[in-house]
């Protein structure tokens, strides 16, 4: 089953997720959420979906990203993103710690912001304290671009969206990030939006 995303604009979005107890997370309910949330993200297609934007004011993301997303990508692109692939599992009541500073900038995407990409600033390191899809609790240590899709999955659990940490002179739509930036440095886009 798909699910609707929903999109910037909807109080959804900016709502307070509650946290899940652990015999809540086994029921049929939310496992099925979590199958249907996947297969919404697959669909997507995307690399990470928390409840909010499917309109449950829920703790829980769902997190994949796929080797088939990396084809494309050159060698350098997957080597500055610190990008591999990360296989499907849920997150559960996350607690994030940040490693170091929000250092690393590149763009963004967001499912529930569609058709638009910025500069967004992220820790390259993260630790998270969670549970998991049985309720059981996981430790996520990432770097590089998994820790940036932790981030972000999280901030909507907390009701942050991307556009409330970008760089807002890169906002741009993703037209025309293909069109005119896709194949230029973060440094050079950073140069044109005076960003230093």
């Amino acid at each position: 089953m798909r699910l609707k995303i929903i999109q910037v604009g909807d109080p959804a979005l900016r709502d307070t997720a509650r946290s899940l107890e652990q015999q809540e997370i086994r029921s049929p309910e939310i496992q099925n959420l979590i199958e249907w949330m996947r297969e919404t993200m697959h669909d997507a297609p995307g690399v990470g979906l928390a409840a909010p934007q499917v309109g449950m004011p829920l703790r829980l993301a769902v997190i994949e990203d796929k080797p088939e997303y990396l084809r494309d990508l050159s060698s350098e692109v997957l080597t500055e993103r610190e990008r591999r692939p990360v296989p499907f599992h849920v997150i559960i009541n996350p607690v994030l710690e940040l490693l170091d500073e929000p250092k690393t900038t590149f763009y963004e995407g967001c499912l529930s912001l569609a058709g638009f990409t910025a500069l967004v600033p992220r820790s390259r390191g993260v630790r998270v304290n969670a549970l998991n899809h049985h309720g059981e609790p996981v430790v996520i240590e990432a770097s590089g671009w998994y820790a940036r899709i932790l981030q972000h999955e999280i901030d909507h659990l907390n009701r942050t969206l991307y556009i409330d940490r970008m760089a807002s002179r890169s906002f741009m739509s993703m037209e025309n990030y293909l069109r005119y930036w896709r194949n230029r440095t973060i440094a050079e886009t950073k140069q044109w939006i005076g960003w230093s």
